[in-house]
């Protein structure tokens, strides 16, 4: 019992200063994965110059990027159970430096290609691994709070990339801003080898036996039969994608070309999304810690709320929307960041702490695996429709209707295995000695 009445969890760690010092260098890294990724978003239109391509080939690049992320997710997830955070972590910083530097260099669509697969490759290795850390340094009760907090310097990264990228690529150029951006790989790789540990002192996770010839697929198999895994899968996968799509390429160019706005007016329109993802963020992960029955509500809510002003923004009457109406779809899209984390939250607490890197891997592959979808079509539609915009952003609304059907399915399952661990976990506490 703890001084004030209340049980600790066993293993619980106590956080504290040194546990924000340690998963703040770990944050720090995943925002300028953010950067990198996000980079492109601002970087569309020049990019199609640059390099003399299509809409079809310039959603290529995102396509490519998120399908290495997506595919990465389990791989990495198991990586971080076997090898532990600090490694996966180094490497993924690597690999997504040498991506972006590559990317600023590059003169050849090819070359550019295989730079943004590098980067993603080591971009997949930063946010499961960050989700970890402030699982093995604070006490589960925090875990809600601590990965909405996450989430919000991950978007502080994507303001980053839509107030100052854009300005200094516009003036600096292209070599200039991608190569000069990669630096802040080399920095953040430089804190994290010299300061970040996997767990405190005195909280070793228990030892698990990483061998075997089917460790990967029983891992792999005993996270999916999870019904909670599985709901928090496609609770991302319904949540995120939209923003996604709407933020790293498709965005900038549905504001400028077919709603008639200037780039840095359209630019703000961006911001405003990021800014309502941050203060949301926070407003999400509050009302989960202390109300954890709200989780459905708000997943189910984010989703209507977003069809609903997708589909106002894009098939409005007449030529272009109002300035009020694209102001609002940009505070809505801030929504679904919090949103998508919320998956994280079903899929925690229905695996044990030696399988949390790869339940969270199969979470993070499902909003990706939407984005890919989405901006894939979207890149088809609008070549096929000659950029039709109303016909290639209703796309969005199949991948929606998808996710939502599978929510429906398996709520009830997952609320019922919940509901029984805690059960379980209540009798177990009950006959431990004192």
């Amino acid at each position: 019992m703890s001084a004030h009445g209340t049980a600790a969890l066993p293993g619980d760690p106590p956080g504290g200063r040194r546990a924000m010092a340690v998963w703040g260098i770990g944050v720090a890294v995943y925002l300028v994965a953010i950067i990198f990724r996000t980079s492109l978003g601002v970087a569309g239109i020049d990019a199609a110059e640059r390099f003399q391509i299509n809409a079809s080939a310039l959603s290529t690049f995102s396509i490519l990027q998120l399908l290495v992320y997506a595919g990465m997710q389990i791989p990495v997830g198991l990586m971080i159970d076997r090898l532990g955070t600090r490694k996966v972590l180094a490497l993924g910083t690597v690999l997504f430096t040498a991506g972006q530097l590559a990317f600023g260099l590059s003169h050849s669509y090819g070359t550019a290609l295989a730079s943004r697969a590098l980067l993603g490759c080591g971009d997949a290795m930063t946010f499961i691994s960050v989700l970890r850390l402030g699982a093995r340094w604070f006490p589960a009760r925090r875990g809600p709070m601590i990965a909405q907090v996450a989430a919000l310097f991950g978007m502080a990264g994507n303001l980053v990339s839509t107030v100052f990228l854009t300005r200094i690529l516009h003036s600096a150029g292209w070599t200039q801003t991608f190569v000069g951006s990669a630096a802040a790989g080399a920095v953040v790789l430089v804190l994290m080898l010299a300061f970040l540990k996997d767990h405190p002192e005195g909280y070793e996770p228990a030892p698990v036996s990483h061998s075997g010839r089917g460790f990967v697929r029983r891992q792999i198999a005993r996270a999916w039969r999870e019904p909670g895994t599985r709901l928090g899968m496609w609770v991302h996968f319904t949540t995120q994608f939209p923003m996604q799509v709407f933020m790293l390429l498709w965005g900038m160019p549905f504001l400028v070309e077919a709603q008639g706005l200037s780039r840095d007016t359209a630019g703000l329109l961006l911001t405003v999304a990021v800014l309502a993802n941050m203060a949301i963020g926070l407003v999400y992960g509050q009302i989960i810690g202390r109300h954890h029955a709200a989780r459905m509500p708000l997943a189910l809510g984010t989703v209507a709320v977003t069809a609903l002003m997708w589909a106002v923004a894009v098939f409005w009457p007449g030529a272009h929307a109002p300035m009020w109406v694209l102001v609002l779809l940009c505070v809505v899209l801030g929504t679904c960041g919090p949103a998508s984390m919320i998956g994280f939250d079903f899929a925690r607490p229905a695996n044990p702490p030696e399988r949390q890197g790869t339940a969270s891997g199969i979470v993070n592959m499902g909003g990706f695996v939407a984005g890919i979808v989405t901006l894939f079509a979207v890149g088809l539609l609008l070549d096929a429709t000659g950029d039709d915009y109303r016909i290639a952003f209703a796309s969005v609304f199949v991948m929606e209707a998808l996710g939502l059907s599978q929510i429906l399915r398996l709520r009830t399952r997952a609320q019922r295995r919940e509901e029984e661990r805690i059960v379980a976990s209540r009798v177990e506490t009950v006959h431990v000695p004192v």
